[in-house]
């Protein structure tokens, strides 16, 4: 019952059973992973403060998916945090499209004087970015306008910038080229993966926001936004399944970057070649590579060039220009992941080979 509620809104219904406070402005919260629900979280806990000027009267965020390996149809975990939070059902929209009339009506039955996205996962129509008084404003995990798009924080790491950050911009029709109100830089460490930095730039993203709230409700932070240059911006399109395979023709520094970066989803991966060599067989295996780092000062013999090696509980996989890759942690399909000796001791004296 309660998901089929997240699908059919009412617009009647939502604005009898939860009119705001004629007191505090209302906020739409727009967000649907994991990582959007530290935003909302620091949002209701502001809300609730003896001062606060708003309430977060609504929540937007994508339809029911199957999850959990496809046995269940779930809310977001956005919506599973209103939920738990005590936020009525009917507050709760998923439309398939942010541009759906009937979500469009029974938004602007709310009247919500702020919008906020992070993480959304749905192109904004004009016809929704007129509702909200002060408009919509996005946490954007990057320093714009570099990386505008949908996966900022995994092209930064591929990349292997030293640095990045997170805006706070107003949202306009072209990807995230809007009027930047705040943003916060910081330093990237070299080994730190892509969930990682991404939970941690939305936790300073909503700080930024909280203490921004004031300047965008009484209107002075669309004066002090600045445009953003065009000409420096950078694109940080969607992660194509097909982009995990890992190449050995590519530099050390470049297969470590892109294992970062790909951490979590859709991963990386690598075909190896298991060789008997008493009996003459091979074997093809697929690895998921976890964890690695770049290998320093350690000399790859000409003989083994083709081969992968075992050396202080790493892996080693020769690359392009006498590099190579230290692989720490790997996994085979099906199984859970291992440290590199674990499966190195399996191999029971086979040689491995890279393809």
């Amino acid at each position: 019952m309660i998901l089929r509620r997240f699908i059919c809104y009412n617009a009647s219904s939502t604005v009898s059973s939860i009119a705001p406070s004629p007191k505090k402005k209302p906020l739409i919260f727009l967000g649907s992973p994991q990582v959007s629900v530290t935003v909302l979280e620091a949002l209701f806990n502001a809300s609730n403060a003896p001062n606060s000027s708003f309430e977060v009267a609504g929540i937007v965020t994508q339809p029911p998916s199957r999850r959990d390996r496809g046995k269940k149809v779930l809310p977001s975990p956005v919506a599973q945090y209103a939920l738990d939070k005590g936020l009525p059902s009917d507050l709760i929209f998923s439309p398939e499209k942010a541009g759906d009339e009937a979500f469009l009506s029974a938004l602007r039955e709310l009247q919500p004087e702020l919008c906020i996205t992070a993480a959304y996962g749905n192109i904004l129509p004009t016809k929704f970015l007129k509702i909200p008084v002060h408009g919509t404003v996005n946490i954007h995990p990057s320093l714009l306008p570099l990386y505008r798009g949908a996966a900022p924080v995994q092209r930064a790491l591929q990349d292997g910038v030293p640095e990045t950050g997170v805006s706070l911009a107003f949202t306009v029709r072209k990807l995230d080229a809007g009027p930047v109100i705040a943003s916060k830089r910081f330093q990237v460490d070299d080994l730190i993966k892509a969930p990682e930095l991404l939970s941690f730039l939305f936790s300073e993203g909503s700080n930024l926001l909280i203490r921004e709230l004031p300047s965008i409700f009484d209107g002075s932070a669309k004066s002090k936004a600045a445009p953003q240059d065009d000409s420096k911006a950078t694109l940080a399109p969607k992660i194509a399944p097909d982009e995990a395979w890992l190449s050995f023709d590519q530099e050390a520094f470049v297969l470590h970057n892109k294992v970062r970066a790909f951490a979590g989803w859709p991963g990386t991966r690598a075909k190896v070649v298991v060789l008997d060599e008493k009996s003459g067989q091979q074997n093809v295996l697929e690895l998921k590579i976890m964890s690695t780092r770049v290998c320093k000062d350690l000399e790859i013999q000409d003989s083994e060039q083709d081969y992968v090696t075992f050396k202080k509980g790493s892996l080693i996989f020769p690359c392009r220009g006498g590099t190579a890759l230290e692989v720490l942690e790997v996994q085979l399909p099906g199984k859970k992941a291992i440290n590199a000796a674990a499966f190195w001791n399996g191999l029971r004296g086979q040689k491995l080979k890279k393809l």
